[in-house]
């Protein structure tokens, strides 16, 4: 059977719509053209009487009459003048086409001549790894037009590359790491040192956005951080890279930032942390601001490996057991807490099985704060003695079940002497200071996403808790307060935060000397250990381990 033709009507309509549409298109622009000028002087007449408006808004009642009376008598002088209301006319459409004119600044199109010279030489960088033999139609060639491989682009005020949008081939082999790696160190050297930038790759669309990330502010001092019981703050990142912002204050001025929360307690999933970093990168600041949350609502245990009195100001301050320096006071120390935990755990198990809620003891979180444990690693082993690292099984094992948190920070070049413990128990992760790639994708178990610096301020560096995302961090400004080198305000705001010194013995409060001095180091008495029956014990610590939320 043969088709019928269609209707010439539904055959050429289309056509038809198309041409009319165009027709009016045109007809619309060239009447805009025409009517351009009466465009413009109608629009600056309706300036000039919103501007009368408000003049007169804005004149007092009592002066109202006599500039009526001034208004009247100019124009009764126009009226008599010769040629006078036709001046008068002249004049307004003069001075409401002046008004009515289009004031938006002209902007030159496309970029100037060293924008197009820098994209030219980051498109011929990029035909090496963006081009094949066989390929019939090569987005990248040399000689090639840039304009099709970079759609979007954005500069700054130094004429360097703040994003920029690159579209390349299907074949390029975007899922392995090395390969993206490389393009990511050539447009690192090529769009400017010195900064961090971000890319996002979009394997569905072969496309990568490349966007230069400002600097993180470092002029955050310590503060009371509006937080809930059981989160502490590491640092501040990126907007965007969290669902969650604090408000701090600055001096006068008050910001809202982002935070990096660190959850611990029964159900958190990253109950300890582990900090490295390089010497000067700001691990005891770290350790510092942690100390200063931490002493809001619970107790804290320090070892400082470094012996350089960087937590001294905490000594003897209510809720700080005990800042120990020496090995002798460090394995006293880690064994109580050793044995405080095992003593938690024990009472919490028998509250289980009496069906009682737990006792209050075991609920006021217990902190062990440790700076550089692999000091002491060395010195147990030239003595002959236990290594204290080895003390702090139970606590990491065991702790989050009865709100024990570990912190270790540590440097690069002692990583090798942590303990297997430590190791594996530390889910939550922060590096700080300038690292290569490698150094934090053994740390943090990931790669960052931005291109890390050779060069970062104090505090800065990346954090990762458990296998969530990795955030670039900036801790915030704590410094030792007797540090006469530091910021008077940064160091001000440090003695703010502590808490009022006590005795030992009866807990009553010591009155706040008129200027800061340096203590001399001296080695606290950690309680007496708490007494409990081995088979109990094991029994407990069994139960909790087997109870403890995943």
């Amino acid at each position: 059977m043969a088709r019928r033709p269609l209707p010439r009507i539904l055959s050429t309509g289309s056509a038809q719509i198309a041409r009319s549409r165009e027709l009016a298109r045109t007809a619309a622009d060239s009447a805009t053209d025409v009517l351009h000028p009466l465009i413009a002087i109608t629009r600056g007449l309706g300036r000039l009487a919103s501007a009368g408006r408000r003049r007169w808004a804005d004149t007092p009642k009592d002066r109202r009459g006599p500039l009526l009376f001034l208004v009247a008598s100019l124009i009764l002088v126009v009226a008599l003048v010769p040629y006078g209301p036709l001046l008068a006319a002249v004049t307004l459409l003069t001075a409401a086409a002046w008004q009515g004119r289009d004031r938006a600044p002209s902007e030159p199109e496309g970029p100037d001549e060293s924008h197009v010279q820098r994209l030219q030489s980051l498109y011929e960088a990029l035909v090496p790894y963006f081009s094949a033999a066989g390929d019939p139609a090569p987005l990248y060639a040399h000689g090639g037009e840039w304009e099709k491989a970079f759609p979007s682009y954005e500069f700054d005020g130094s004429s360097r590359i703040s994003h920029l949008l690159i579209r390349y081939p299907a074949y390029f082999t975007d899922g392995e790491p090395e390969a993206r790696a490389r393009i990511e160190h050539l447009l690192t050297a090529k769009s400017g040192r010195g900064r961090e930038y971000l890319f996002a790759w979009n394997e569905e669309g072969n496309e990568l956005a490349v966007t230069a990330l400002a600097p993180l502010p470092t002029d955050l001092a310590a503060q009371r951080f509006v937080t809930a019981p059981g989160e502490t703050v590491l640092g501040f990142t990126d907007p965007g890279e969290v669902q969650r912002t604090l408000p701090l204050t600055y001096g006068e001025e008050k910001r809202d930032v982002p935070p990096v929360v660190w959850r611990t307690g029964l159900r958190s999933t990253e109950p300890h942390l582990l900090a490295m970093g390089q010497p000067g990168s700001g691990t005891s600041t770290l350790l510092r601001s942690l100390a200063l949350q931490a002493l809001r609502h619970g107790d804290v245990l320090i070892v400082d490996g470094g012996g350089t009195g960087e937590y001294a100001c905490l000594t003897g301050r209510d809720g700080v057991l005990a800042v120990e320096c020496g090995l002798t006071g460090v394995l006293a120390s880690l064994e109580w807490a050793a044995t405080e935990t095992e003593r938690r755990l024990i009472a919490v198990n028998r509250a289980r099985q009496a069906g009682q809620p737990p006792p209050d003891d075991t609920k006021r979180p217990l902190w062990l704060l440790l700076d550089r444990p692999t000091a002491f690693t060395h010195l147990a082993a030239a003595d002959g003695r236990r290594d204290p690292q080895a003390l702090l099984q139970v606590p990491l094992r065991h702790g989050r079940a009865v709100n024990v948190t570990v912190v270790v920070a540590d440097q690069f070049d002692s990583a090798d002497a942590l303990s297997e413990a430590v190791r594996q128990h530390t889910r939550a992760r922060v590096v700080l200071g300038p690292a290569t790639a490698e150094q934090l994708k053994a740390v943090l178990g990931a790669p960052a996403h931005t291109t890390p610096l050779s060069a970062v301020p104090p505090g800065r560096g990346y954090a990762r808790l458990g296998t969530g995302a990795v955030h670039r961090l900036q801790v915030p400004a704590t410094p030792d307060p007797y540090d006469d080198n530091a910021s008077e305000a940064h160091r001000q705001a440090v003695l703010d935060l502590l808490p009022p010194k006590t005795t030992p013995a009866d807990g009553e409060t010591v009155p706040e000397p008129t200027q800061a001095v340096r203590p001399e180091p001296t080695e606290a008495v950690p309680p007496e250990p708490t007494e409990a029956v081995t088979a109990e014990r094991a029994d407990a610590m069994t139960k909790a381990a087997v109870a403890e939320p995943s």
